[in-house]
């Protein structure tokens, strides 16, 4: 197929109802052309009676300008970290036992925010007033003996994605810097309901895409190294987890944005099965892969803060109507027999960063040392990822649609032209990817079958620099690397599967590593029980970053 010209895009643009502004027409013929050229592989491969993802309803919209929480964990072993510090089981604990206050931990975190957040940005709305009260109010329902749930009197924080009643949100975007809900997202109600103190709307790169280069609300920092990026689009969670800012935070998740940011902080984040967690009042991006979860600083945290948000939801569509383990009791460090395939494509990558790869390969021999089974096991399909994804982000540009054509230069330019791409493809291209994605969720489903786990690293390298990340398109040959350098990330999200990223180690230059281990759908238990684990032999979740460590 020859290159489109400027020209030619721009009719092509033209035609789909798209406009483009002036300043991003050279960046997208560029990338438009590299992906047309990538599309070529559809002919490799049997698509004639393949079904595309069903049609389903879309469940919500962009704004315009339960499960019973169950029993309280039980009493953590005490760690030698300083109290903002702790997880989140041993603070409920300590709270339940009247050993800590709501309203001292809850002034502590508030504290940490007015000291840290200046460096860090993670924070877009912080909410210290109402927390106070919230915090007065937990403590004053403990001491007349009332437990309000497994994180009564716990500080959490939110990304600024979810809706939470009359209090600003954003979505990253200008766009919204008017936008007050009038209810809360389900997640964030059943954090409520179990008890937890909101501090506040976390930080998150525009729209939830995957880059943001002038983010509107401050650039978010690494805490390892505020020279380097915190990972997208769950930024601040990422950030303000690992550096205490918050006692634990819940993330969304469509292509890696939970898992992303928790690798690139050195803390753990989940990604849930696709449907095990309400998305009602979650600002979507693209809907069939959009995924609410938690990040915390151990795996039962994650843990815990699952067993609180997961569960039906009548107010969303895709809701699964299933059981909800206690993830809490799977945590028993027992990994003995169990099956690990190792995707040989994502270790055998070029753009996997060495070092990357040899903390991988560390936690493997650690995991087969605990008695597991490590076999490398091939997915010659993931190898697509970035072109099925790249293709199928064209729900983003309908969502966003309005906005592009009405408010184009409201948006960041690489939040704006990530919107834009997957609006240019013609629909006939498009219904092929989602036949390409059946196929290629299938390789991955039946891996998930053969093994009790898949393991991969969270990321191909660590957290890059923020100039690195500012670095603009200059060809197409750079065009065609960005989508041959696979996302690790996106195959739990295309399979629907949960996914989790966990620490495992850090660079010659200090910067964190993370593990990712993936089940088959709805087995977050597997999930949690292999993290659980590997945490438990190894010391990486115990360290602190410098940002904060005082």
């Amino acid at each position: 197929m020859a290159d489109f010209t400027q020209d030619e895009l721009l009719a092509l643009a033209r035609a789909a109802m798209v406009k483009i502004p002036e300043e991003d027409v050279e960046h997208l013929t560029l990338r438009f052309n590299a992906l047309m050229e990538s599309l070529e592989v559809l002919d490799q491969y049997p698509l004639d009676g393949e079904l595309a993802l069903p049609a389903l309803p879309h469940p919500f919209e962009l704004p315009s300008s339960r499960r019973p929480a169950g029993s309280p964990p039980s009493p953590a072993t005490e760690s030698s970290a300083p109290l903002a510090y702790k997880p989140i089981t041993e603070l409920a604990h300590l709270i339940r036992t009247k050993q800590v206050s709501p309203v001292e931990l809850t002034n502590l975190y508030l504290e940490r925010i007015d000291q840290f957040d200046s460096q860090l940005k993670s924070y877009i709305t912080v909410l210290a007033e109402d927390a106070q009260r919230e915090a007065a109010a937990a403590e004053q329902a403990l001491s007349a003996g009332q437990n309000l749930g497994p994180l009564h009197g716990v500080p959490l924080a939110f990304k600024d994605e979810f809706y939470t009643k009359g209090v600003l949100t954003t979505c990253g975007s200008i766009i919204l810097s008017e936008f007050f809900p009038d209810y809360d997202a389900t997640a964030v109600a059943r954090t409520r309901q179990a008890g937890a103190i909101m501090l506040g709307k976390l930080n998150m790169t525009e729209w939830a895409t995957p880059l943001t280069l002038e983010f509107p609300f401050g650039h978010p920092r690494n805490p390892w190294n505020t020279d380097h990026d915190a990972g997208g689009s769950s930024t601040g969670s990422g950030s303000a987890t690992a550096a205490a800012l918050c006692a634990g935070s819940l993330g969304e998740d469509t292509g890696g944005s939970i898992r992303r940011p928790a690798s690139h902080n050195s803390c753990v984040g989940l990604r849930p099965s696709w449907g095990r967690v309400s998305m009602y009042g979650v600002i979507p991006g693209v809907w069939t892969q959009d995924t609410a979860g938690p990040l915390g600083r151990t795996v039962a945290d994650c843990a815990l803060l699952m067993n609180v948000i997961a569960g039906y939801d009548a107010n969303d569509p895709i809701s699964a109507n299933l059981p909800v383990p206690d993830y809490l009791s799977v945590l028993d460090g027992d990994v003995k027999g169990m099956r690990i395939g190792v995707i040989k494509e994502i270790m055998e990558a070029d753009h996997l960063h060495p070092e990357v790869q040899a903390r991988v390969a560390e936690a493997l021999r650690r995991f087969e040392g605990l008695g597991a089974i490590v076999e490398e096991v091939s997915l010659p399909m993931i190898k697509l990822t970035n072109i099925i994804s790249g293709t199928g982000g064209s729900d983003r540009t309908a969502l966003q649609w309005k906005n592009l054509m009405e408010n184009p230069h409201q948006y960041d330019v690489a939040s704006r032209r990530f919107n834009l791409l997957p609006g240019l493809i013609p629909g006939s291209i498009y219904q092929r990817t989602l036949q390409l994605r059946s196929l290629y969720r299938r390789q991955v489903l039946d891996a998930c079958e053969r093994y009790d786990i898949l393991v991969t690293p969270s990321q191909p390298t660590p957290p890059p620099s923020i100039a690195d990340t500012k670095k603009p398109l200059l060809s197409r040959e750079q065009a065609m690397n960005d989508l041959k350098a696979f996302s690790f990330s996106n195959a739990a999200a295309i399979a629907g599967i949960p996914a989790i990223s966990v620490p495992c180690g850090f660079t010659g230059d200090g910067l964190p590593v993370g593990l990712q281990i993936m089940a088959k759908r709805y087995d977050e238990e597997t999930v949690f029980r292999a993290a659980f684990a590997y945490e438990q032999n190894t010391s990486w979740h115990t360290m602190r970053p410098p940002v904060g460590d005082n």
